[in-house]
């Protein structure tokens, strides 16, 4: 399509991002109309209806709305400070890795300034090392600063919301839920746009310099992934180390030993474990589910350079990645009307069906989207790079390909619904089998977080075998990218959690009336699948991300084939496949060392302060987020190494061949262990809700 076709990519791909921005700054305005305040006509007129229909209740209106807003910046000011500690750190570790990444790129033409043949086309010749060394690191940069902002963003709305979703409960669990809602979109519309925008602007900047020569254009853009997923990796281990550490303190003294309610204000972890919620479910699962997003667009775009777009210069056509996350926008934009406009949340029960509704409507419409952009963008024959060969393939393949990885996504999604919601049998089970003690039900969570790994796995591998069959490496690419085309979805009903969460801590902190605490429960425990779900997409999307990345890096360090039978690729196999456990163990261990400290600060400040059972005097909050911010900053360092640190080791000291050995081995068990783990999280947080809700005797 030559001109028309570079006009065509660079006039959707920037409106489609700006559409999102707006839509998210929209339903941010909606959002911010509930008023956290005392003072305001608005909400007092609201509020004197309120407290008629609750009157035997004693809700008293303004002064619930008052400690309210108390509590909601009270979690504010908590996240924000760990978030900017935690920042200053990953701001250390950025200029760093940049650095290593320069004189990495850079020594292997020691610096060179000279023009040199290209690595795939030969015949043409590509800019110099020092270039590609100097843009690569400037690509991991914005990668990184990008995630931070997500993260960022999604820890700011989440704040912001809590306290409206818990004064919205009031008018009814449907209110509360388009609240909650509403602001998780936010943060996924926020995300997938400001990730797209960066990308697209960055790549146009960076051909400016590079010009023609898109191999080294594409191959430094990479960058952008490896810095995304970079940040989303200590933010995932900061903030989750942060949460489970006050949450263990919290419900191991407060509700085991003192019998108090969950969320009670007298818990003097009980601000910390909310501040968790924020920093690690939405500030570190924002960061995660970019690091995803970025990695697979630039895998995809990285392999397309060296196709046939990328030789004939097709960019209509090398942007397929971009535009079919454009149109991911849009038929997000018109999920989220579902949940929030056209149709109303009228019972508890109807909360489920309406998030697994939004995931389902995303991707029939996102297959109509594929197939547009499919026979729009691409032409009707084309060749890819598939390991020194070249694949000729057809643009129905590639819709083929996306579409699959669209699909399995809701596999596993429905699957991990199934297995950690409790409407099924499986958190039923676990839930029963608290009759006999703590110790069957460790083994029944445990033994329903194994059995959940078959069918996702069992999804992606089928995933596997027909885009890599159709495509090559560029098609297990654009699966994963299928996969998180709808991820302003997938972050609004994740999103969704923790916030209904949070708006049950400050329904319980605010004394509020039981009808309100029963309906943000009900929130928070169809919160809790979502969170699995969402954790589920960002297991499945990673896996599928990470195998295409194993498959440049095969190709780009030229090895014909990984033979299992060679001595150093099967001890890196199973070196590979420790890995996962030894970063689970430092972690887990973390969180203990942590957990262990908070428990003794509670059970101090209860014992040395008989006025705060009786609600006499009030806790310090401040000393337990303090130990949570500085256990989790301390601790999130060893288990980031360990990640970053073993492949530099296994390449240098004993070849790519073992090093190909390892990456494959962590990637096939880290895939069961992370599908796992938090499926089993996931259904004994339920099982414990359906025991509170219906009383299993």
């Amino acid at each position: 399509m030559g001109a028309m076709g570079d006009t065509v990519a660079q006039a959707v791909i920037p409106a489609a991002a700006v559409i999102g921005i707006v839509f998210a700054l929209f339903q941010w305005f909606l959002v911010s109309r509930i008023r956290v305040s005392g003072d305001s006509d608005e909400n007092n007129r609201c509020d004197d209806k309120l407290i008629e229909e609750e009157a035997e209740e004693a809700v008293d209106g303004p002064a619930v709305v008052a400690k309210c807003a108390e509590i909601q910046n009270a979690i504010s000011i908590g996240a924000t400070s760990f978030l900017f500690t935690q920042y200053k750190y990953l701001g250390i570790f950025m200029v760093i890795f940049g650095a290593i990444i320069f004189l990495f790129l850079g020594s292997v033409k020691s610096f060179s300034t000279e023009s040199e043949p290209c690595t795939y086309t030969k015949d043409k010749f590509c800019k110099p090392a020092l270039a590609n060394a100097v843009f690569s690191t400037v690509a991991f940069l914005l990668g990184a600063l990008t995630s931070i902002l997500s993260g960022f963003l999604g820890m700011k709305i989440a704040t912001f919301a809590n306290a409206r979703t818990t004064l919205e409960a009031r008018k009814g669990v449907g209110k509360a839920f388009v609240t909650a809602f509403r602001s998780g979109a936010v943060m996924g519309f926020l995300l997938a746009a400001n990730g797209l925008l960066v990308l697209y602007i960055s790549i146009n900047i960076f051909r400016h310099y590079y010009g023609d020569d898109w191999e080294g254009l594409y191959e430094s853009i990479t960058g952008y992934g490896l810095g995304g997923s970079s940040v989303a990796l200590f933010g995932r281990v900061g903030g989750g180390i942060y949460t489970k550490a006050a949450d263990v303190g919290a419900d191991l003294v407060g509700k085991v030993e003192r019998n108090i309610p969950e969320d009670d204000p007298r818990n003097p972890a009980v601000i910390a474990d909310n501040v968790g919620d924020n920093v690690g479910d939405i500030a570190g699962m924002g960061s995660d589910l970019f690091g995803s997003y970025a990695e697979s667009s630039c895998a995809a775009l990285f392999v397309a350079s060296i196709s046939s777009f990328g030789i004939n210069h097709d960019f209509l056509a090398m942007s397929y990645p971009l535009i079919i996350s454009s149109m991911g926008i849009v038929v997000c934009l018109i999920t989220t009307l579902f949940a929030t406009n056209f149709f109303e949340i009228k019972s508890v029960k109807e909360i489920e069906p309406s998030l697994k509704r939004q995931i389902l409507i995303s991707t029939i419409l996102m297959t109509v989207g594929i197939a547009t952009v499919s026979i729009v963008a691409l032409p009707a024959n084309f060749t890819l790079f598939n390991f020194g060969s070249e694949k000729s393939v057809k643009n129905w393949h590639l819709f083929f390909c996306v579409s699959i990885g669209l699909w399995t996504g809701l596999v596993i999604g429905y699957a991990t619904e199934y297995y950690t919601s409790s409407a099924y049998s499986p958190v039923q089970d676990v839930a029963d089998s608290c009759r006999t003690g703590a110790a069957t039900n460790v083994i029944f969570g445990l033994a329903l977080g194994y059995k959940s790994v078959i069918v996702p796995i069992f999804a992606i591998g089928v995933a596997i075998y027909v885009s890599f069959s159709l495509a090559a490496m560029y098609g297990i690419a654009m699966a994963a990218l299928g996969m998180l085309s709808t991820i302003s979805t997938g972050l609004a009903i994740d999103a969704y959690g923790p916030i209904s969460d949070n708006a049950g801590g400050i329904a319980e902190m605010a004394g509020m009336s039981y009808k309100i605490r029963e309906r943000t429960d009900a929130l928070d425990a169809a919160g809790n699948t979502t969170a699995a779900i969402g954790k589920g997409f960002a297991i499945g999307s990673a896996a599928l991300v990470s195998l295409a990345l194993f498959g440049a890096f095969v190709s780009r360090t030229g090895i014909k084939t990984v033979d299992v039978l060679t001595p150093k690729v099967f001890i890196g196999l199973i070196v590979g496949a420790m890995l996962p456990y030894w970063f689970s163990a430092m972690t887990m261990k973390s969180v203990g060392n942590a957990a262990l400290k908070m428990v003794e600060e509670v059970r101090r400040q209860f014992s040395t302060n008989p006025g705060l059972m009786d609600g006499r005097t009030k806790p310090d909050y401040a000393t337990c987020v303090k130990i949570s911010t500085d256990a989790s900053l301390k601790e999130m360092i060893p288990p980031g190494a360990l990640v970053m640190v073993t492949p530099l080791i296994a390449g240098t000291f004993f070849g790519v061949e073992c090093l190909a050995g390892v990456l494959a081995g962590s990637l096939v068990s880290g895939v069961q262990v992370a599908i796992s783990a938090s499926n089993t999280g996931g259904a004994w947080d339920n099982a414990k809700k359906y025991i509170e809700t219906f009383e299993v005797a």
